[in-house]
């Protein structure tokens, strides 16, 4: 009986109403909206456009990024019911329980590209500039004795960011968009999914084919990993299935769509792993 109502863009809501339907029949069924003599159904007139949007761009959404939380991340302090190991909804503010049943999401696309960032405690927390995988910025770096960063001689140092866009299903099997920002110890975990999502096969007319990564179901929980520096959070990922429901497939291929064609930005990224404390930084693996 839950009536949702989602706008991302205007190919992407003309596909939600596919789903539309479906919810709407199943709203008569249970007498929510009747259609009666004189009387106007509530249900088709849902559907008539996307009132009030008419006026809204890509420019005015952000894409929410889905975080990882770990022992010194600032939300922890800040979110009630936050916990290391837990995810985290940028925009929402929701938080997901990633030690225990986790999300199941429908990847989308991933873009690899390379962050500049000023030396952690100065400057501000966003990066200086971006960089796309195509870029050479890697080979004008160095290593600085007993640390991991790749450094530009300007002081500043170029992390790896792999970005997952994805569709995450609720309880109900509504989807929505996320991005999911890998780097550091989270780019074996990267390249692990992005591995499995290539192994997928199927067999067509003319033979076997890889499908789109948009075709698949995988669930996202968290795992405590250590190294060196001690005991963290890391992404655990595994496949569910093959998405079954058209209307949610033709939703995770248009957004797909969206992000090859530039059409769809993410929330400002931040430096998320890192949480000052009395002029000091800690390096969250």
């Amino acid at each position: 009986g839950t009536l949702r109502c989602i706008h991302w863009s205007e190919g992407y809501y003309k596909i939600l109403t596919t789903i539309g339907n479906r919810t709407m029949a199943t709203i008569e069924k249970t007498e929510i909206a009747k259609k009666k003599t004189g009387e106007v159904s509530l249900a088709l007139d849902l559907e008539e456009g996307a009132s009030g949007f008419e006026e809204m761009g890509q420019d005015d959404l952000a894409l929410p990024r889905l975080k990882l939380l770990q022992k010194m991340s600032e939300e922890i302090d800040t979110v009630e019911g936050a916990a290391d190991g837990k995810f985290y909804n940028s925009v929402t503010g929701e938080l997901y329980d990633g030690r225990g049943a986790g999300l199941d999401v429908i990847p989308c696309a991933y873009v690899r590209q390379y962050l500049e960032w000023s030396e952690r405690g100065e400057g501000s927390n966003a990066p200086i500039n971006i960089f796309p995988a195509t870029s050479d910025i890697l080979s004008r770096t160095h290593k600085e004795p007993g640390d991991y960063r790749d450094y530009l001689d300007n002081g500043n140092y170029v992390e790896t960011s792999a970005d997952h866009y994805m569709m995450v299903l609720d309880s109900e099997g509504f989807p929505s968009p996320v991005v999911i920002n890998m780097k550091s110890t989270q780019l074996k975990k990267s390249r692990k999914w992005n591995a499995m999502m290539m192994s997928v096969k199927a067999k067509g007319k003319n033979g076997v084919f890889t499908p789109p990564m948009f075709s698949q179901i995988y669930r996202l929980t968290s795992v405590a990993e250590t190294n060196s520096k001690g005991t963290y959070s890391n992404w655990e990922v595994e496949r569910v299935g093959a998405v079954e429901d058209a209307g949610v497939y033709g939703i995770a291929k248009t957004f797909a769509a969206s992000i090859k064609a530039g059409e769809v930005k993410a929330a400002p990224l931040q430096e998320e792993n890192a949480k000052k404390e009395e002029g000091k930084t800690h390096d969250i693996f």
